[in-house]
């Protein structure tokens, strides 16, 4: 039985290189390693593909943003149409009830020959 619980208790990770207590004191920081100035320097050639890659999510941002502020538009245009057709719609209305509706019929078909003079 002791042969077993051993083999439970034991951890199956691999050695853990185990350090002393660090000189300062300061045992919650990380340890240091060697200063190397070159280490963190890339390649023209790789830097020029990452500033590509860069540059390419940028533009499909761009014009992922342009569609959204297309659409977006688009909306607001088909409210102020709306808006102004009932609005024109009810002006109607008010001069029904004041003239006679062929008058109101006259007047539609000459507003509407005014407008497509203006356009």
């Amino acid at each position: 039985m002791s042969a077993t619980a051993e083999t439970k208790t034991a951890p199956a990770a691999g050695p853990v290189a185990v350090q002393g207590m660090r000189k300062n004191g300061k045992q919650w920081h990380q340890p240091k390693t060697a200063f190397r100035p070159t280490a963190g320097l890339t390649p023209y050639a790789r830097r020029a593909e990452e500033r590509k890659a860069l540059a390419a999510v940028k533009a499909k941002e761009k014009e992922m943003k342009d569609e959204k502020e297309a659409e977006r538009q688009r909306r607001i245009e088909a409210i102020r149409t709306k808006r102004a057709a009932k609005a024109e719609h009810e002006r109607y209305q008010l001069m029904e009830e004041k003239m006679h509706k062929k008058r109101v019929e006259r007047l539609k078909r000459r507003e509407k020959r005014n407008k497509m003079l203006k356009s």
